[in-house]
This record gives structure tokens, sequence and C-alpha cells, in this order.
């Protein structure tokens, strides 16, 4: 059992109050809350430490540099990646994609196709759509079923030997859904495809291991997982990542520069072009660091405990609708009848509560389900079943607003 109460005082933020109200924060899927841990570390480095990398051979240099790199070794770590080398440091998830998006695609010839789903994110939608309209791919999508997930039999017809690149999300941002992407990594690999996963909203929330599900890629970001904004990965197999060609070019991913032509550097650096977030990367290593002390697998059950909790009690109003269905990640989708997604999250800020309204960057997802947007409670391992009472009482106050 996890100590919450404790907990809680690592997050200084969560003492807060909004509107006179202590802050619910609800909104867990956008970002996380940063704990104390991970404010300070990177408070040290820019007041010991401060210097860019691979460059000076002086010792705040060097001490940079060190930081920087073990950052990588860490994050190869948490998800089981064999080295530093798998590791790629991006901006965000949104990044991660992108580079894959441009370096995978541009090997492709017309008419290769591509398969993505119809929950995807906008980040794992909109690069795949775009390049494949120029230059002439096919994207294809796995279908949803009435439950919310993956249809089975569209993951078979979609996938076939034309295909090229699977690229799927772990957990939906919308759903929650827990796509099973061993099961469809085993399906891409036996059609000699490429798999790719976009794991912004599993890193965060349960144990992870690339090698297990057999991704050939996975993307994930530092701040839905109490690091800072700014710090990305992207996990690559080192013989693909080696064969990629770079998505940015200039500084330190070079290793000889001439007037005829450019040597890139070394896996990953290959891949980081200019000054990177040096400190987001000392931030997301803390946070690594505080997550490993909970562990992972005590984090899913707290998780799983709040979202079952919260799905029994929502299910309970029959003014709500709940998207999707239970054995989900920690996100729940909902409407309350007749009032839209936006109006619903201003009330609950007037109480305090943070949540999303939106299409939450899945309009085609939203076209799917019949609606032009959704309310979003999603939960982290800080967060009580108190804060989830109080939420959906809240709800009542929504309703008597609205008359509904």
């Amino acid at each position: 059992m996890l100590n919450t109460e404790k907990i809680r005082k690592d997050f200084p933020i969560l003492s807060r109050k909004i509107r006179g109200k202590r802050l619910i924060y609800f909104d867990n899927a956008a970002t996380s809350q940063k704990p104390n841990q991970v404010i300070d570390a990177m408070d040290d480095y820019y007041k010991e430490h401060n210097a860019n990398i691979h460059r000076s051979i002086h010792t705040l240099g060097e001490e940079a540099t060190e930081l920087y790199e073990k950052a990588h070794e860490k994050a190869a770590e948490f998800i089981n990646a064999d080295s530093y080398q798998n590791i790629v440091f991006t901006k965000n998830t949104t990044e991660s994609l992108n580079l894959l998006a441009y370096s995978l695609t541009a090997k492709l010839k017309k008419g290769d196709e591509i398969v993505i789903s119809q929950m995807e994110h906008h980040s794992n939608f909109v690069p795949w759509q775009q390049l494949a309209k120029q230059r002439g791919l096919k994207l294809k999508f796995i279908k949803i079923n009435e439950g919310g997930k993956l249809d089975e039999k569209s993951v078979n017809e979609n996938i076939t030997r034309k295909t090229k690149i699977v690229s799927v999300m772990h957990v939906s941002n919308v759903l929650g859904t827990i796509n099973d992407v061993k099961k469809i990594s085993k399906i891409a690999h036996e059609n000699n495809a490429l798999m790719a996963v976009d794991g912004a909203q599993s890193a965060p929330h349960m144990p992870v291991d690339v090698k297990k599900i057999d991704a050939d890629f996975y993307a994930f970001s530092g701040h839905k997982m109490l690091g800072p904004t700014g710090i990305g990965v992207l996990y690559g197999k080192r013989e693909l990542l080696e064969d990629m060609q770079p998505f940015l070019y200039g500084g330190e991913m070079i290793r000889e520069v001439r007037f005829e032509d450019t040597k890139f550097n070394e896996l990953p650096w290959k891949f980081e072009a200019g000054t990177m977030n040096i400190a987001e990367a000392v931030g997301l290593d803390a946070a690594i660091d505080y997550l490993k002390g909970i562990g992972m697998e005590a984090i899913q059950q707290k998780d799983k405990e709040l979202v079952d909790y919260a799905f029994k009690r929502l299910k309970e109003d029959k003014d709500v609708t709940v998207y999707g269905q239970e054995g989900r990640g920690a996100v729940i989708s909902f409407n309350v009848k007749g009032v839209h997604a936006h109006d619903v999250s201003q009330i609950l800020d007037s109480e305090g509560i943070a949540i999303r309204a939106g299409h939450h960057c899945c309009m085609p997802l939203m076209s799917v389900l019949k609606v032009p947007a959704t309310a979003r409670a999603s939960f982290y391992f800080y967060n009580t079943k108190e804060e989830v009472d109080k939420f959906v009482k809240a709800l009542d106050k929504v309703k008597k607003v609205f008359g509904v």
C-alpha cells in the first residue's frame, strides 16, 4: 500500500488552493505534477554544473556531459532497453513520432502501406497522414469496436504483406483502452512490418519492457511521468536506428564535415542535433528515480484502484455517459447529458477541480464516437478516492447550474 499522504508532501502544487478550495488535479494525462526531487535536481544542475555538453573539456562541461549521458542510461534501464545507444532524447512524444515518420517513410515506395488505428492521438496520426499524402503511400486504419477496443478482425485485415509500418498507442488518452501491443507487434513482424508504439500514456503508469513487447520503436514524454516539459524519449532497436537518416542536421550530430559530404555521429547522438535540453534530461533522471523508488507495479495498482472506483461512481449517474469499458488505464472520458464538456470543466474549476475538456487531440476518434468533445478526468498515484468523491459530487453542481 502506498502512503499517499506522505507522497503528496513531495508535490508542492498539491497544497495550492484554487478559488479558495484545495486543488484536485485530475489532468494527469495532459501533464503530471512535479515532486521536489525533480525540481531540486534541475535547480542543482543550474547552480552547480551548468555548461554545454560533448564540447568542453573543463570540469563543468565534463560534469554536465556525465549527467546528460547518465539520463540516457536511466531511461534505457526504465524500459529494459539494451543500452543508452537505444535512447534518443527529443522534446516530447510528438517530436519522437515525427522523427520516426520522416525517417522511416523516406525509404518507402509509392503504394506501400502504413497502419494506425482510429483512436490515435494527432501526434501518431497527422505525421503518417501527411507524409503518406506527400509520398504516395496508403494509410489504413484499425477500427475500434463498440467497447472502445481495437477490433481484432480489423487488426488482421489491415496488417498484410503490403504493410511496412504499424504505429499504435499503448494506452488511449481518451478511452483508457490498454492495447495488446505485444500481440499487434507479433502480427506486424509476421508480415515483415516495423512496429512503433506511442507510450505517452503507458510509460508513466505501468512497467514497460520493450523487449517483451518486441517494439521496434517506443516513444514517451518526460512531463507525463513527473519530469519537466521539453524532454521526450524515442527508443529504437539499434540496427534500425543505425540504418535511419537523421531528422535534424547541424551541430553535435556530426562526426566529420567536409565541403563534399558529412559523416554522422554514433548513436544516439546522430539524432540529437544542437544543444539539447540538458537540465530537462537531469529532471527526467530524477523523475525515473522517484518512480522506481515507489515501484511501477505499485503505481499501476494505485491507478487501477482509482480509475475503477471513479468508473463505478460515474456509472451510477444516469445523466453521465462514460466512454469505453472497465479494465482501462488511468483515464475516464465522459459527458453530462445536455451540457458541453467545456462547461463541465469550467464549473468543476470553480470547485478547485482541474480536468480537461475538448477533443483531446483525437478529432478522428471523436467523429467515431459521434461527439464534438468529452470531459476527461485522469489520475495518478498521488490522487485519492476522497478526491474522486468530491469530483463526483461536484457534477451535481454542473447539473444544477444547467438544469439537468
